[in-house]
C-alpha cells in the first residue's frame, strides 16, 4: 500500500497559529512515519480580502524554523481555479447544485419569527439562471444522516435535515471553502484530513461532494480518513483568543524558544507516548504517534510549562551549541535571523567574543529562555552597568547595611586572591561580620556590579570581570547612593 498523503492547509490571514502549528506537526508525524508518506503544504488564499503575503512567508517560515519539510509547497489553492470551475460545471450538469440570488435579508424576511438558522432551500426549486446576483448553492439530502468516521472522535453523526443548502461559489464565479477544499484534495490524492475540531461541521458537507463529484466523473476515489484534533484553551480553559492571548508561532521563536522545544510541547497537546516523560526525542515521538490516541477533551496551551521544557532543552545543549545557537540575541551581526524588534544593548564594537564564551556556561543554567541572556550578560560589555533604579533603592541607596557591606568589600577586595571561591569566602566572612546572610550580603554587590538584582552566578562573574572593573563599580555605586 502507498504511503499516507496528508496535507496543511492554512488561510494566510494573519500570524502563525500555534493551533495550526500543532495541527502542521501531526499531519507531519504521519507523513514521516512511512518510507513513502507525504507532506504538501497547500495555502488556502482564494480568500482575495483577507489574505496577506507576508502570512504566506511567515507561515513558510515557521514551518521551517520548526523543522517541518515539506515533500511538496507551499501550493496555492488560487492556482487551481479552473479545478474548481470544472467541478462546478460538473455539478451543476449533474442537478447537484442550482442558483440563489436570495440575500440573507430575504431569508430572514420569509422566515418571520421563525429563528431556525441556514437557508430555506427556497431558489431549490425555482429554475434559476447564472447572473450578476446569482451564487450556488448544493443540494443537500432532505433526509437520512451523513456519518463522520473520525479516528479521534469515533462516529459523528450529523441529521442531513440540519445542513442547509451551503453556497459552494459566488455570484463573481469564486469558488468557496468546502468545494475548493475537496477538488484540492482529490487532485492531490490525500489520504488523511487531519485539522482542528471547528472544522467537523464541514465534514459532512465535504463529504457529500466528494460523493457527488465521484458521480458526475465516474470516478471512484475513496474518501480520505477524518481525525479532527482537540481545541486549544487557556488557562481559563476557554478558546485560545487570537486577542488576548499569546498564540503568534513567531512571536515564541522571537522570544527564545528552541524549535525541538516547541516541537516537543507541541507534540504533547492531546497526545503523549508511553511512559511519564516529558523530553521525548523527536524520532521517538514519529515511530509512536498515532492519530487514535489522541484524546478529543481540549488541551491547555501551559505557556509554563512550554518555557519549562524549553529551559531542559537549552541546559541539555553542550557549550559550543548553545554559544551559537545564541547568536541573534548577542551578535546579530553574525546571523542570517534576528528576533523582530529586538536589539541587543551593546554594539559590535563593544562585544568580546572570547569574554562571552566564558560567562555562556554560567548564563545557560539560569534561563529559560535565549532572549533572556542580553539582560543577563550586558553588565559584561558596558564600562558602567544600566542600573534598574528600583532595584538600586532597595538593595543599596536605602539601606545603610548595605552601604557598609559595599565599603568593607571595596578594602578587601583589594588585596583577595580573584577567583571565585575565594570571592564568595570573602564576602561570606563580611556579611557576617555585619550580621548578614550571604544572600544578604551580596545582593548589595551584585546590584553595584550588574545593575540588577539577577543574573549569572555572582562571584564567576567577578572573577571574569576582574578586580579593578569589580572595585570601580562598587565605589560608583557608593558615590551614587550617598
Amino acid at each position: 500500500m502507498p504511503g499516507p498523503r496528508v496535507r496543511f492547509a492554512p488561510s494566510p490571514t494573519g500570524f502563525f497559529h500555534v493551533g495550526s502549528a500543532r495541527s502542521a506537526l501531526f499531519n507531519w508525524f504521519v507523513a514521516r512515519q512511512s518510507p513513502d508518506g507525504y507532506f504538501i503544504l497547500r495555502i488556502e488564499d482564494t480568500d482575495a480580502d483577507r489574505n496577506r503575503e507576508e502570512w504566506v512567508d511567515g507561515i513558510v517560515s515557521a514551518m521551517q524554523w520548526l523543522g517541518l519539510n515539506l515533500d511538496q509547497g507551499p501550493n496555492r489553492q488560487s492556482d487551481n481555479a479552473p479545478a474548481h470551475a470544472d467541478a462546478v460545471a460538473r455539478l451543476l450538469a449533474g442537478g447537484y447544485l442550482y442558483y440563489c440570488d436570495c440575500t440573507g435579508d430575504d431569508v430572514q424576511a420569509r422566515k418571520g419569527d421563525n429563528k431556525t438558522p441556514g437557508y430555506d432551500g427556497h431558489c431549490r426549486n425555482r429554475g434559476l439562471s447564472k447572473s450578476e446576483k446569482t451564487g450556488i448553492r448544493f443540494k443537500t439530502p432532505q433526509s437520512g444522516s451523513t456519518i463522520v468516521h473520525d479516528l479521534i472522535r469515533g462516529d459523528v453523526e450529523f441529521q442531513n435535515t440540519v445542513i442547509d443548502d451551503f453556497i459552494v461559489a459566488k455570484s463573481s464565479g469564486v469558488v468557496l471553502y468546502a468545494l475548493a477544499n475537496v477538488t484540492d484534495d482529490r487532485n492531490d490524492e490525500i489520504t488523511h484530513v487531519i485539522r482542528g475540531e471547528e472544522h467537523l461541521p464541514n465534514a459532512p458537507k465535504q463529504m457529500m461532494l466528494w460523493s457527488a463529484l465521484n458521480e458526475v466523473t465516474g470516478d471512484n476515489v475513496a474518501l480520505p480518513v477524518y481525525a479532527h484534533l482537540p481545541l486549544l484553551v487557556n488557562e481559563q480553559r476557554k478558546k485560545l483568543s487570537k486577542r488576548k492571548d499569546p498564540v503568534a508561532t513567531e512571536s515564541y521563536r522571537d522570544q527564545g524558544y528552541l524549535p525541538d522545544a516547541f516541537v516537543n510541547y507541541l507534540a504533547l497537546l492531546g497526545w503523549s507516548p508511553d511512559g511519564d516523560e516529558e523530553i521525548i526525542p523527536l524520532e521517538r515521538m514519529i515511530k509512536e504517534f498515532r492519530l487514535e490516541d489522541v484524546s478529543h477533551s481540549p488541551a491547555f496551551f501551559d505557556v509554563k510549562k512550554l518555557s519549562h521544557i524549553n529551559g531542559e532543552y537549552i541546559r541539555k545543549l553542550s557549550p559550543e551549541q548553545f554559544i551559537e545557537i545564541s547568536a541573534p540575541w548577542v551578535r546579530p551581526w553574525d546571523s542570517a535571523w534576528q528576533p523582530t524588534d529586538r536589539e541587543v544593548p551593546w554594539t559590535k564594537e563593544d562585544f568580546n567574543t572570547e569574554l562571552f564564551a566564558k560567562v555562556a556556561p554560567l548564563v545557560q543554567e539560569r534561563i529559560v529562555l535565549l532572549g533572556e541572556i542580553p539582560a543577563m550578560v550586558d553588565f559584561f560589555f558596558h564600562d558602567q552597568p544600566v542600573m534598574d533604579d528600583a532595584a538600586f533603592n532597595k538593595a543599596i541607596k536605602n539601606d545603610i547595611v548595605a552601604q557598609q557591606m559595599i565599603k568593607a568589600a571595596i578594602t578587601r577586595f583589594a588585596d583577595v586572591t580573584w577567583e571565585a571561591a575565594t570571592l564568595h569566602e570573602e564576602v561570606a566572612a563580611l556579611g557576617e561580620g555585619l550580621g548578614l546572610v550571604l544572600r544578604k550580603a551580596q545582593a548589595p554587590i551584585r546590584c553595584a556590579v550588574t545593575g540588577s538584582l539577577v543574573g549569572p552566578p555572582l562571584f564567576e562573574s567577578l572573577e571574569l570581570l576582574g578586580r579593578d572593573n569589580t572595585i570601580a563599580r562598587l565605589k560608583k555605586a557608593l558615590e551614587l547612593a550617598t
